[in-house]
Order: structure tokens, then sequence, then C-alpha cells
């Protein structure tokens, strides 16, 4: 009887020693599921009610979700037996590639983030005409606005000499490191207003 209730101990502790981790992994995967799926609603609801950008939403989108999954990933790590002193180590490693790729690559990042200046300020919309200043006292790049994206605003520059027309992408930097000169788009007239107006001149 001693005998196997000795197995029985070993056994269960066995176990224990497996199932323990496993039901924690489990439970963070589960609320982090949890949580990327009520933050996702949280963003789109706002981004709805807000009426953000598509190109502002999904970038949020992706930082949220990669901020879960690196949580996660620590966590689960933590749980099993990764000590804190060498996550902290591969964190430092981490952050330190990770300050130098940003320092890199800081061209392409400034434009990025002036993309989103540009899309939570609004100094300029699709189908405004700006004009880009070298100085106040100097004319710039001209054209009408058909696409922002993260890393250029596209102009369509209108040639009246040959008769075309052509597209100009100025990076999202120099929006900000520019005088910007704006003619807002002005909405067309119904036509029965326009009728009004045309028997009220006759």
């Amino acid at each position: 009887m001693n005998r196997f209730r000795n197995f029985i101990s070993s056994w269960a502790g066995e176990w224990l020693d497996i199932a323990l981790p496993a039901a924690h992994i489990g439970l963070i995967i589960f609320c982090s599921i949890v949580l990327h799926y009520a933050l996702r609603k949280l963003i789109s609801r706002s981004a709805r009610t807000y009426a953000w950008p598509l190109e502002l939403e999904v970038p949020i989108k992706g930082l949220v979700r990669w901020l879960i999954i690196s949580g996660s990933v620590l966590m689960t790590l933590q749980v099993l037996g990764v000590s804190a002193a060498v996550l902290w180590t591969a964190f430092s490693g981490f952050a330190a590639v990770g300050a130098v790729a940003f320092f890199a690559a800081w061209s392409v990042l400034s434009n990025f983030f002036c993309a989103l200046l540009i899309m939570t300020v609004r100094p300029y919309r699709l189908g405004d005409t700006i004009e880009v200043l070298e100085a106040l006292d100097k004319a710039g790049v001209q054209g009408r606005v058909i696409d922002i994206n993260m890393l250029y605003t596209t102009l369509e520059e209108h040639n009246s000499v040959q008769g075309g027309r052509r597209l100009i992408q100025i990076p999202n930097i120099f929006i900000f490191q520019k005088g910007l000169r704006r003619w807002a788009t002005l909405p067309q007239p119904a036509p029965a207003a326009a009728s009004e107006s045309a028997e009220k001149a006759a």
C-alpha cells in the first residue's frame, strides 16, 4: 500500500510539473488573443467615430499586435524557466541593434512619422491643390494631391504648354520643412441651385 501511494505521489508530481506550466502558457495565449481582439475592436470603433484614414488605422493595429506578441513571448519564456537576466541581456542587445538601425534609416522613418502627422493634423487632403514653396517669396512645386502614402505625397501637375500631366512625388518630410500654400477643393453647386442662379441673372 505504501508503495502504491509513493507511486501515485511521484506520478502526480511529474504530471503537475508538466501540466502547470502548460496551463500557464495556455492562459497567456488566451489572454493575449482576447486582449488583441478587444483592442482591435476599440481601434476600429475609434477610427469610425473620428474618421481616421486607413493609412493611420492599419499601422496602429499592427503596432498593437506586435506589442502583444512580444509581451506574450517574454512571459512564455519566463514560465519556461528563462531567467530575467538572460531576457534583459537579449532585450538590451535587440534594443542596441534597433537603435543603430533606427538612426541608419532615419530618413525613411522621418517620412513615416510625417505621414502620420499629415493624416492626423490634415494640413491638406486628397483633391486639394497645394504648392510647396522653397521660400515665401519664390514659386515652388504646385499640383493637385492625388495620393498620400507613408513615404510620399503625390501631386498631379498640369502642363498647359505641353498639354499633358505629370506626377510629382514629394517626400513627406519636405512638407514640414518648406512653406505650404493650399487651395481647398470647393464643392460643385447643385444643378437646381445653378439653374435658379441663372434665372435670377436673366
